[in-house]
């Protein structure tokens, strides 16, 4: 059939319109997908890629997208980039922390109010370790991941011992340990069934101990908000060791978490089985020389990976048999919003969206790692390693730390002139206290 010229500019208009209507869909789009919210700039030691992943995912399924600038700062520098950006007037919208970072920043961040998120509602959805969030005034932060500390179990050597399961008390490290406990001639330790009683040559020492002592009873740092009316929060007002902290009976009880730990490098003790002079404790687990590491849930993948003929498994971090409350420490990462934020409201609205029940859903899925809503853990779940983490979620605590860093080495400075003989227990849990009292007075 002969086409004519008329018919031919008639296709071509068509075809102009048609690219036209394709170029103002897509653009009517993009405008409605990137109007409504404004773009928020978020702070945070939480690993940059995870987070943007959470976003594009929300954003594919969203007409309104959201737009987040995230900048992922070292726990080195992070405390200090913040607030030297705050005082010239700058800063992010919302900060992204591990929970036990949050202490230096109460006066800097604000609290959700009741009126927005009730106390009750709050308790009610997320898992016991967000109750540190809770102020009378308000909501620190929205919790988005929690990471608990679990325990490591080498099965072969456990099976070579003749031993069927892993301890699930600390009582059991002591029959245990006659049998996974192998030393040479001169009493060298060759084999061990737990590294414990050190500080140096222990992976996560101050997350193990801090465990044992919540254990005990010791909550480590209390809070004590004077005014419940009050708005801001400043920590060196708010914050004290529990230590020594007698109207809790902290010398009791962290006198009992000392004399626990140390007697696993105590050569008089029958239960020495660790001493500064073994490699590091994952290391030893990684090589076949240690029966039992514990470690974080995150770090399931890094142990596969660095050996993949270990025949391992995991299970919860061990607890006192007739204890009072279990307790294992977990790293729980949260939104708060920074006070100079020029739009606390849009921020909020944004920070509720990446913890929805959907976000944290996919969070999960994508890092393996236990939900921070009860709600999402009390459905339970079929993998063998990620039911022992939804178990660990539930019990998992930690408190508000003036400095990590820091603190690691009063708590170690406290096991070693204990360990040494130098100083006696109750002068080395009170020396611990002061210094640790000190520290958060200098915030």
């Amino acid at each position: 059939m002969k086409v004519t010229k008329f018919q031919i500019i008639l296709i071509g208009i068509f075809v102009v319109f048609i690219i036209i209507g394709v170029i103002f869909f897509a653009t009517t789009k993009s405008n409605q997908a990137t109007t409504g919210l404004p773009t928020i700039e978020v702070w945070g030691t939480f690993p940059a890629t995870i987070f943007n992943q959470l976003v594009e995912h929300l954003n594919f399924s969203r007409a309104q997208a959201l737009t987040i600038n995230y900048v992922q700062k070292s726990p080195e520098q992070f405390d200090k980039d913040f607030i030297t950006t705050l005082a010239r007037g700058g800063g992010p919208d919302a900060v992204l922390l591990p929970q036990e970072s949050l202490l230096l920043h109460l006066d800097k961040v604000v609290l959700i109010p009741p009126t927005i998120l009730s106390s009750r509602t709050f308790l009610d959805t997320y898992v016991p370790e967000a109750e540190n969030y809770v102020t009378p005034a308000g909501i620190l932060a929205l919790p988005l991941t929690i990471d608990p500390l679990v325990m490591y179990w080498n099965r072969d050597m456990f099976t070579n011992a003749g031993i069927a399961t892993y301890p699930k008390f600390w009582d059991e490290f002591s029959t245990q340990g006659k049998l996974l406990t192998v030393k040479d001639e001169k009493s060298n330790i060759r084999k061990s069934i737990v590294a414990l009683g050190e500080f140096a040559n222990v992976t996560h020492a101050r997350e193990i101990f801090g465990s044992i002592l919540m254990q005990a009873g010791n909550p480590v740092v209390t809070m004590n908000y004077t005014d419940p009316a009050a708005t801001t929060l400043f920590a060196n007002n708010t914050a004290a060791s529990a230590l020594a902290n007698e109207n809790i009976r902290g010398s009791d009880t962290a006198g009992a978490a000392l004399t626990f730990f140390t007697k696993f490098s105590n050569p008089a003790n029958p239960d020495y089985s660790w001493n500064r002079s073994l490699t590091l404790s994952k290391n030893a687990f990684l090589t076949g020389s240690l029966a039992t590491y514990f470690g974080f849930a995150s770090e399931l993948s890094g142990i596969r990976q660095k050996n993949p003929n270990l025949n391992f498994d995991v299970a919860p971090f061990p607890q006192i048999r007739k204890g009072t409350g279990r307790a294992t420490y977990g790293t729980m990462y949260g939104f708060s919003i920074v006070r100079s934020s020029a739009d606390p409201t849009s921020a909020y609205t944004i920070l509720q969206t990446l913890t929805t029940p959907e976000a944290l859903a996919y969070l999960s899925q994508s890092t393996y790692l236990p939900p921070v809503r009860r709600d999402m853990i009390a459905l339970g779940n079929s993998d063998p390693y990620l039911a022992n983490f939804y178990d660990s979620a539930l019990i998992s605590r930690t408190w508000f730390d003036p400095n990590t860093s820091i603190t690691t080495d009063i708590l170690q400075e406290m096991i070693e002139t204990f360990t040494s003989g130098k100083t006696a227990q109750y002068q080395a849990i009170k020396n611990a206290d002061t210094k640790l009292n000190i520290l958060i007075r200098n915030l």
